[in-house]
């Protein structure tokens, strides 16, 4: 396992760059096609039918094909630039794995592949299992997410391969994220001769992000975050554009609703300037109702390795686990890499814990595959 996450690792993947992307993803088909004694089919991706877009991901279809699978969800880009490996490169101290990506989240697959090889070298045979990687995750999975839903509503569970939450606790809940961008139109004017001719885009920007905060809840649990701004074009010139993202964070669906609508009434109250608004909810969340089945296996199956039960949390981030449970499926995230610093520059996996995270993965899909499906 640790030949092959230095493999990945080294691939670097920068959600941004399709060429970058397509050379990693090479990496994990050769990766997986040796561990898993067959090629992957090959996703059409944006770039189809011969554009520069984003390459598509890989799937394993493995088993029989007359029941629904067990779906196991990861992704292989990364949030790190082109060229982080010169000065951060793929490195092991003690029991400590570093590099771009290696905790979020390639040494999840590298796990969930192993698990699976070890099932056939055990068993003589595959569970029906679909695994399934996206090249846009970090980026809101516009071209994996479809991909993800459509798997998700076909298959009798999904394990999703992301980080484990802190001292490697499960993930039974996420919350939804929204995201917007709101952009304000204004007239342009020389800043010293006559800046009242002009109408001040910026300042009209500013009078909403600063009612911003009233949006939230005062618990925490639904977040608004402005995250970026930009505004005109000279020192000397009246801004006659301005525009803001937004990130929103809300633990349940009807909180998730609710901020949207009353989102766009505040820009509506707020803004003296003709105004647009682009984005909305991205991925809804991924509720404790949806993780409580697999939870509960996994529990089992944490007992019959001799494991110790690491609990498990509910946490702020999304991944492609909030579409498998909006698609209805029963959900379990955070079964990959026992590690941390996701998007930071001390991002680590734990190599120690590897072989037991494979296990378990393994575990929970026989277990999973040998139940039937709920109606």
């Amino acid at each position: 396992m640790l030949d092959d996450l230095d493999g990945l690792v080294s691939a670097e993947s920068p959600s941004s760059d399709p060429v970058a992307l397509r050379a990693c993803r090479s990496v994990l088909e050769d990766i997986g096609t040796r561990l898993l004694g067959k090629r992957p089919t090959v996703l059409p991706g944006a770039d189809s039918p011969g554009g520069d877009g984003t390459p598509g991901g890989l799937l394993w279809r493995l088993g029989p094909a007359g029941r629904p699978p067990v779906l196991l969800v990861g992704h292989l880009d990364t949030v790190w630039p082109l060229g982080t490996l010169r000065h951060r490169p793929f490195d092991v101290r003690e029991s400590r794995a570093t590099g771009p990506g290696v905790f979020d989240m390639k040494a999840g697959l590298v796990q969930g592949l192993h698990a699976l090889a070890a099932l056939h070298a055990t068993t003589g045979a595959y569970p029906s299992v679909a695994f399934l990687v996206t090249t846009d995750e970090e980026v809101g999975s516009p071209l994996g997410g479809p991909v993800v839903t459509q798997w998700a509503e076909e298959s009798r569970a999904a394990l999703v391969l992301e980080g484990a939450a802190d001292g490697g606790a499960l993930k039974h809940a996420r919350k939804g994220w929204s995201f917007y961008d709101i952009s304000v139109a204004g007239r342009a004017a020389h800043a010293g001769l006559d800046p009242h001719q002009g109408r001040n885009a910026l300042v009209d920007l500013a009078g909403l992000v600063v009612r911003l905060d009233r949006l939230a809840s005062a618990d925490g649990e639904t977040t608004v975050t402005p995250t970026m701004a930009a505004a005109g074009t000279t020192q000397n010139t009246v801004p006659d554009r301005a525009h803001v993202t937004i990130d929103v964070r809300a633990p349940d669906s009807a909180a998730q609703r609710g901020l949207d609508a009353a989102l766009r009434q505040l820009v509506a109250e707020t803004a003296e300037l003709p105004y647009e608004i682009s984005g909305g909810i991205n991925r809804p969340p991924l509720e404790e109702a949806h993780a409580r089945e697999v939870l509960g296996l996994a529990h089992a199956a944490f007992d019959r390795l001799g494991l110790r039960w690491p609990g498990s949390a509910r946490v702020g981030g999304v991944s492609d686990g909030n579409l498998c449970a909006a698609a209805g499926t029963p959900t379990l995230d955070g079964l990959g890499a026992v590690g941390g610093g996701a998007h930071a520059d001390h991002e680590w996996t734990d190599i120690a814990r590897m072989p037991e995270r494979a296990a378990l993965v393994g575990q929970l899909t026989a277990d999973l595959d040998s139940r039937p499906r709920p109606a």
